[in-house]
């Protein structure tokens, strides 16, 4: 019959996913005549415990590229946003958000510019998609079944020494075929 022991590691505790769709606008100098291309770059985040919840501060920059002056000049305006977000994330049985608890945080889809518009005044709007994933590292408990029966010991044989190998050379009778064939 076996018995159980309880094997104290760190795993994942909890695990989700979450997507984001937020609206930005910004207003350049000049008047845009066409939005010619839009990029995020630069996208940094940390998450952090916030009582039950996790959540993570990021940043990223966004560049747009557009067209002034009836499409004959172009220039690239740029804004850094900064967003905080908010996670429940469901931990597994028995385990909850304690003090050593690792918040492990992934950019499952990085941030993406679509749906750029410009309104009548200038001011140039956009989306940005992006979607986050959380991971919760905490202390668990795993229990194994341990074997009553033990396997058995292997026998272990030294290597003879220099001094046997010569007992066991001055012990050999090299003449011992002939002597026995001569009969």
């Amino acid at each position: 019959m076996a018995t159980y022991k309880e094997i104290v590691t760190k795993a994942v505790i909890g695990k989700g996913k979450k997507y984001f769709k937020n609206s930005y606008s910004l207003k350049p100098a000049d008047k845009p005549s066409n939005v010619l291309g839009c990029w995020v770059i630069n996208h940094q985040f940390k998450g952090y415990k916030s009582g039950e919840n996790v959540g993570v501060d990021g940043s990223f920059d966004v560049n747009i590229w557009y067209s002034y002056e009836n499409d004959s000049k172009t220039t690239v305006v740029n804004k850094k946003i900064e967003y905080n977000e908010a996670f429940h994330v469901k931990t597994k049985e028995n385990t909850s958000l304690t003090g050593d608890t690792d918040i492990i945080v992934r950019s499952l889809k990085q941030p993406t510019c679509n749906n750029v518009q410009i309104d009548q005044d200038g001011t140039i709007h956009f989306d940005i998609e992006k979607e986050l994933g959380v991971e919760l590292v905490g202390e668990t408990k795993v229990k194994i079944a341990i074997e009553d029966d033990e396997e058995p010991w292997e026998e272990i044989e030294d290597e003879p020494t220099e001094e046997v190998m010569k007992e066991i050379d001055n012990q050999v009778n090299e003449d011992y075929i002939h002597e026995n064939t001569n009969e």
